[in-house]
């Protein structure tokens, strides 16, 4: 394995959190157009850093004879450090929880019709002449809605 320098040194000129630490630079007093020279070694720090992180998490997984890299591999790896451990923790729960609020809200609106057979199933009833009671209207209560939608479509595609 290379030296972290030596990987530093094969980006050279390639920038990767510019933007970032700009605005990280300036929300922590810094000029709102800092020198150059600072974000490039700021960014070959921040890369070095998540380059040895990355490699020993991958090292730890290896260790446990596992292929893949988990998530607890990189716990293990930034566990020395409390601060950056507990930083990594509540990330990870609000992650959780932002994944859990948003099963919460129901994305189904706009799908109707969308669902695997549904619309080539309206389509035959549609063509063998629909649901049509003994006074002609189409559907139950307030159903002939979506009929009258595909009937629409059907006859804008066929003329």
């Amino acid at each position: 394995m290379t030296e972290p320098r030596a990987r530093a040194a094969r980006h050279k000129g390639q920038l990767n959190f510019e933007k970032e630490l700009r605005g990280l630079l300036y929300a922590h007093g810094d000029d709102p157009d800092p020198l150059p020279e600072t974000v490039r070694v700021l960014d070959e720090i921040t890369t070095d850093f998540i380059i040895e992180t990355c490699h020993a998490a991958s090292r730890h997984a290896t260790l446990n004879n596992r292929q893949k890299v988990k998530l607890e591999d990189f716990k293990f790896v930034v566990g020395k450090d409390e601060r950056l451990l507990g930083r990594m923790t509540e990330l990870i729960g609000m992650e959780k929880e932002l994944r859990e609020a948003r099963k919460g809200f129901n994305t189904d609106e706009g799908k109707i019709g969308l669902e695997r057979g549904t619309v080539d199933k309206k389509r035959k009833r549609v063509s063998k002449g629909g649901d049509k009671g003994e006074d002609g209207e189409d559907g139950e209560d307030g159903e002939d809605g979506d009929e009258d939608m595909v009937q629409d479509a059907l006859a804008a595609t066929a003329g």
